[in-house]
């Protein structure tokens, strides 16, 4: 057999392999996994969010700005909430976004992260990161950039911190298999005013695909002008704890974790 040919074939094995691999992934033992977010820290996280995780034994990840008015006035019910299992992430101190962005005119020169030196940002998280730790104990957490940014003109202000979280989650859309996952930068679907079926069926895609979902929601029956039905979010949650078998569902701490160890055990 013509070497070009031989080479060709056995590329086409490996390949084929890889993709065989890929399809069969298992999630810690099951076909995908999902994790719930919820942004800013409002009302509603306690109102409606937790209680209806809680209802049915899931457990999601709660990204706080650390100066949220609801931080200050509702300490211990983000602490028993921790207590329960929920992940209490890093959403920095202030919230601060690009104002130089497209659609970006809502923002206050105050909350206008290009007017942020680096330090500062990187300082700011730091203080959220202690504030957190007051309130849960834990040393371990993920992160999720305000508004997707994460450069001061032109420089990563998060790269330094790398290290001292599990992972950061994005608002990139996209289903991914552990070795595609970029732990900097991890994808999302933004949920709003999307209906259960439209969530159910990113969680059947995810299903058949044996990928990582996550979710990003804001407001969860009103509190935010980003929001999901109670309907809607009750049944994607329903939905999953049905399909617990099939679907690991887990905080992002968690599953930042254990797609950082398994990508440092391919390498091996």
């Amino acid at each position: 057999m013509n070497r070009k040919i031989l080479l060709a074939f056995i590329i086409s094995i490996v390949m084929s392999q890889f993709s065989n691999a890929q399809q069969n992934e298992l999630w810690n033992g099951k076909k995908c996994a999902v994790v719930l977010t919820y942004d800013d820290a409002i009302d509603v996280d306690l109102d409606n969010a937790i209680p209806a995780l809680d209802s049915v034994g899931l457990k999601g990840t709660f990204y706080i700005i650390g100066q949220s008015p609801v931080v200050a006035k509702r300490m211990n019910e983000w602490r028993a909430a921790a207590q329960r299992g929920h992940e209490l992430g890093n959403h920095t101190l202030t919230h601060p976004c690009d104002a130089t962005l497209p659609g970006r005119s809502w923002l206050t020169p105050e909350d206008d992260l290009s007017r942020f030196s680096v330090k500062r940002a990187q300082n700011e998280i730091r203080i959220t990161s202690t504030l957190l730790q007051a309130i849960d104990g834990k040393t371990e957490r993920s992160f999720a950039y305000p508004c997707g940014d994460r450069t001061i003109g032109g420089v990563d202000f998060y790269k330094p911190l790398e290290k001292e979280f599990t992972g950061a989650r994005g608002v990139t859309p996209g289903l991914q298999h552990s070795n595609e996952v970029d732990l900097n930068d991890i994808r999302c679907y933004m949920i709003n005013g999307e209906g259960g079926d439209y969530m159910t069926g990113l969680v059947k895609q995810a299903l058949e695909s044996h990928t990582l979902l996550v979710f990003l929601f804001h407001g969860v029956g009103g509190g935010h002008n980003i929001n999901v039905s109670l309907e809607a979010h009750s049944k994607l949650l329903h939905f999953l704890k049905a399909h617990e078998n099939e679907i690991w569902i887990a905080p992002m701490v968690d599953m930042a974790r254990y797609i950082r160890e398994k990508q440092q055990s391919a390498k091996k």
